[in-house]
């Protein structure tokens, strides 16, 4: 496979947070095969097991364009995909649904997802925790996998909690059993 952006230089594999991808070893660009970015999203941080990287199944939550790059594995166009409200381009495959991602993305989406994760987990709760339910009987990922998730939020949304609200957590916990 040849770099999306450098086009000659040749990607070689590596290890990233326990996923194999490739990379370009002059512009240090990421390619991820499907579901290979999930994957290294998961074993990087487990409290955002929860939030789901759904670039193809929210369409509609995320602006898209043509984009000048060739997918390094299909050689067709990627799109270039205005990740969120978090100011990352990043782009993908619509044929097989790699996703590159340029020298320091990956950290940059990282911290985004800690961001709203904060939020979401203060401010969205109840929603997040019936939507996260549901996905343990629709997916996208295995019923084990969505039994975690939904179980990582009711564990952040107890740490934050007692974080922001000690006093109320305190009286809360000297209620007699």
């Amino acid at each position: 496979m040849q770099c999306s952006i450098c086009k000659k230089t040749k990607l070689l594999k590596s290890i990233l947070y326990n996923v194999e991808v490739d990379y370009c070893p002059v512009c240090f660009g990421l390619w991820f095969e499907q579901e290979e970015l999930r994957w290294a999203k998961d074993e990087k941080d487990k409290d955002l097991k929860w939030l789901d990287i759904d670039l193809w199944k929210k369409k509609k939550d995320f602006k898209i364009s043509y984009g000048i790059r060739a997918c390094p594995s299909c050689r067709l166009p990627l799109y270039e995909v205005y990740y969120g409200d978090s100011g990352i381009v990043i782009d993908i495959c619509n044929l097989c649904h790699g996703v590159w991602l340029d020298r320091a993305e990956f950290k940059k989406i990282i911290e985004w997802l800690k961001e709203k994760a904060d939020y979401e987990v203060m401010n969205n709760y109840a929603k997040n925790l019936l939507q996260e339910f549901g996905e343990i009987f629709t997916g996208p990922e295995e019923l084990r996998e969505e039994i975690l998730d939904f179980l990582t939020i009711l564990k952040l949304f107890n740490y934050k909690f007692a974080t922001e609200h000690p006093v109320v957590s305190k009286l809360i916990l000297e209620l007699p059993k």
